[in-house]
């Protein structure tokens, strides 16, 4: 016969260890449930490395109301960005694509952006009365900086190509009372600055000497605000070129030269890691087209540049 203190002992000990057990499995829930809270909803679904995979450069110009073929809304710009995030896209800057130094996360996709025409909707600052300012939190500038401070890991990054000497409202975001500071606001934070011509010019209808003049000029005034300042692409005006196409990349006017490490189209689809400097095609931030090349490479995700 068992001692009854014998079999106390046994079940104590059984006792003990059924609450270990069910410590650890409370412990491995909670850290389950932490880190579905933690984790992106990308890191679900990492695809494997390919670094000779597309890159969608995106083309923005208004950012305003209401929407339109050049025009997107505040509302629609925070959901693009949310969209890329939740499917796996993190922003570089142009400059690191334009010099082949890509980098992103293990399983994401880099994704650039670009705004045309510096209208006031890209950057506009609200004066606080006290003789300084705040970014509007409705423009392009300030809905990126509000992304990243929750998304951190989705970047922040942006190319701004810029018209020096457009009309009103195009002319350099329109608050000419902030015009130097708000080149440097962008240069400052890590965004960067393009090449749009001096005034959206028709290149084609310039001669070299013309050529050269729009966009040394532009430049000029980009590195007059920001001394220094390197202004390493162009955005082609309407997409047309002039007759020789080699004064896009290098060039000088006046003193003031110029070098541009790539010029962007205004349409052609996704780009490649290896590119044509002077054919960089993009992608225009319509609803239509961002839907089409989400989905396009969702069912071709073999196509996509992902990071290691």
């Amino acid at each position: 016969m068992i001692p009854l203190r014998y079999l106390n002992t046994v079940k104590s000990r059984q006792h003990s260890l059924c609450n270990i057990a069910g410590i650890l499995k409370t412990a491995c829930l909670l850290s389950f449930i932490l880190l579905s809270f933690t984790l992106p909803v990308w890191a679900d679904n990492l695809l494997p490395l390919n670094q000779k995979g597309k890159i969608m450069i995106l083309e923005y110009h208004k950012i305003a109301y209401p929407e339109a073929r050049w025009t997107r809304t505040p509302e629609n710009f925070r959901k693009d960005l949310q969209r890329f995030y939740e499917k796996g896209y993190s922003l570089i800057r142009l400059e690191d694509f334009l010099k082949k130094r890509i980098k992103v996360e293990k399983g994401r996709t880099p994704l650039i952006l670009t705004f045309d025409d510096s209208s006031p909707g890209q950057l506009r600052f609200i004066p606080d009365g006290k003789g300084s300012y705040r970014v509007d939190p409705d423009c392009a500038v300030g809905i990126l900086e509000s992304f990243n401070k929750v998304h951190t890991d989705f970047g922040l990054a942006a190319t701004f190509f810029v018209l020096p000497a457009a009309d009103p409202p195009n002319r350099l975001f329109n608050q000419p009372e902030y015009t130097k500071e708000k080149l440097r606001y962008l240069a400052g934070k890590g965004f960067e600055i393009g090449n749009h011509t001096y005034w959206h010019a028709t290149l084609s209808k310039l001669n070299s000497e013309g050529v050269k003049r729009q966009l040394a000029l532009a430049v000029k005034v980009i590195q007059e605000a920001v001394p220094g300042y390197s202004v390493v692409a162009l955005s082609l005006p309407m997409g047309i070129y002039p007759q020789d196409k080699d004064l896009l990349l290098n060039g000088s006017y006046e003193g003031t030269v110029y070098r541009h490490l790539g010029v962007l189209m205004v349409a052609g689809g996704p780009a490649k890691p290896a590119f044509d400097p002077l054919r960089i095609p993009r992608i225009q931030a319509t609803e239509s087209e961002l839907n089409y090349w989400i989905k396009y490479f969702d069912k071709h995700p073999e196509e996509r540049f992902i990071g290691d």
